[in-house]
């Protein structure tokens, strides 16, 4: 058994509720590669600590995120990834989650009277300037 620690943070400020952004934010992990079929993820209890949410709230996302087959409680054990997809599906997933964050990025510059082509420059920029966590580890 692999005990894995994940970061998950929540924006309270985000009109995205909390349990949904607990969801989200494993599901990423997963997606990501950070997570596997097997790793056992923070308790409940521990992660509302950490997070400083409500029990309930963190129990909530479990509990969607078991029914959907994503992760398996096991009563006195604890919460485990259940499957990980193939590496050809998680490869399709995370373009799929690339575009959409690209989609709204777009979107929203867009609403706010910039370019595309200032988009484009400025993505370039950040991308040029700053390694991203997984180039660093590298």
């Amino acid at each position: 058994m692999n005990t894995k620690r994940v970061k998950i943070h929540v924006d309270r400020s985000s009109g995205v509720p909390i349990h949904d952004q607990i969801k989200e934010q494993v599901v990423g992990h997963i997606h990501a590669g950070q997570l596997r079929t097997g790793d056992q993820l923070p308790t409940i209890r521990g992660l509302s600590i950490a997070l400083a949410v409500n029990v309930n709230t963190v129990a909530r996302a479990y509990r969607e995120l078991d029914a959907q087959g994503i992760i398996a409680t096991r009563r006195g054990e604890g919460t485990f990834v259940a499957a990980t997809p193939g590496e050809d599906e998680l490869r399709r997933l995370r373009a799929e989650r690339l575009a959409r964050l690209v989609a709204g990025l777009v979107d929203e510059a867009e609403r706010l009277g910039f370019s595309r082509a200032e988009v484009v420059r400025a993505v370039a920029d950040r991308a040029a300037a700053t390694p991203s966590p997984t180039e660093e580890s590298r």
